[in-house]
């Protein structure tokens, strides 16, 4: 594999690209085989520690003009398998735990034929209860039901990691957490150090102060006109006292028709759009960090002093993402981390 790039992150799907160089007909051979878009599994190991996982989804011959031969590569980390299965059965929950929901989503999807791609999981709970109430006629995909269980108040984050059991088998598990995180102790990162540059963007473009969420239009009375359920209108208040302006803000949950749920979403909106969007990234030299997978959901101590701050910002931030660049030639090896405030 060549310009290998790869991604993981907590909350959206990671990905995966690089080209196969094909040099002769033997190694052409064995990429027709093995590279079969929609059906092959992707491992990725570093010595032999698994980084990555996931499903290849394209898979492109290219040749240039002295006849050469490569086949660029893209995949998926294994939760966007489930962008690619609906629910064809009505599904109904009675205060039922989240986790739970979440588990028995996957246990339809592993359960037709086909379906099983060996996904496993644990039994931890949540201790938050919900009905939920999912119609085959809106032919909902999982991911996005299993998004939406997640993005309401007291809701969770997800993901399907890819890791070794203690036996040294490859593994897909489903991670739940509110929220996710890993590890006990800080991990401190330092610029000047291992930290070699840095980003700091704060976007007030989705800001909001003021949110109210549509949900399902009711077609029950063919009489009177459709109109969609609405959930309460949500104000945070402090945020006009504090001298901030008023930033509306709406959201759309289609298949939603409980209020209660709906009120829950426009909550959960609320409080994320209060903020702004503030997402660090930092870039380390992975020959002076200790970089791997297991960051993800670690908590870290950055530590950085400059003209920006002449005091030193000294904080803790929860890893949400990760992006490693493999060494090429003329080119080191590198990981950019997304942080959130811890």
């Amino acid at each position: 594999m060549q310009q290998l790039a790869l991604d993981d992150y907590i909350g959206k799907a990671g990905t995966m690209s690089g080209t196969v160089p094909i040099p002769n007909a033997s190694v052409a051979a064995r990429a027709r085989a093995v590279l079969v878009p929609g059906r092959t599994a992707v491992w990725i190991e570093r010595g032999r520690d698994l980084w990555w996982g996931g499903v290849l989804w394209t898979a492109a011959v290219q040749s240039d003009g002295r006849g050469n031969l490569a086949v660029a590569v893209q995949a998926g980390t294994w939760d966007t398998y489930l962008s690619h299965r609906m629910l064809y059965d009505t599904l109904t929950a009675t205060q039922v735990d989240q986790y739970d929901i979440v588990r028995e989503l996957l246990d339809y999807v592993q359960s037709t034929p086909g379906g099983d791609i060996g996904i496993e999981y644990g039994t931890e709970t949540s201790g938050v209860l919900r009905d939920r109430t999912y119609n085959r006629f809106d032919l909902p995909l999982v991911r996005d039901l299993i998004d939406q269980l997640g993005s309401v108040k007291d809701g969770f984050e997800w993901r399907i990691g890819s890791l070794r059991d203690a036996g040294g088998r490859r593994v897909k598990r489903l991670q739940l957490g509110s929220p996710i995180r890993t590890g006990h102790t800080d991990i401190v990162l330092d610029h000047p150090g291992p930290i070699t540059a840095y980003t700091w963007p704060v976007d007030a473009t989705g800001r909001a102060s003021a949110w109210q969420s549509r949900g399902a239009t009711s077609n029950a009375n063919q009489a009177a006109d459709s109109v969609p359920l609405m959930s309460a209108l949500k104000v945070a208040e402090q945020d006009v006292a504090d001298g901030w302006p008023r930033l509306d803000g709406s959201s759309d949950y289609t298949t939603v028709t409980e209020q209660a749920t709906l009120d829950a979403h426009a909550a959960a909106d609320l409080a994320a759009a209060r903020t702004g969007t503030v997402i660090p990234e930092v870039t380390l030299d992975m020959s002076r960090a200790s970089v791997s997978p297991a960051l993800l959901g670690a908590t870290v101590r950055l530590r950085i002093r400059d003209l920006w701050h002449p005091e030193t910002l000294d904080a803790r931030y929860r890893v949400v993402g990760l992006s490693i660049s493999p060494p090429e030639r003329g080119r080191p090896e590198s990981a950019r981390l997304y942080l959130e405030a811890a």
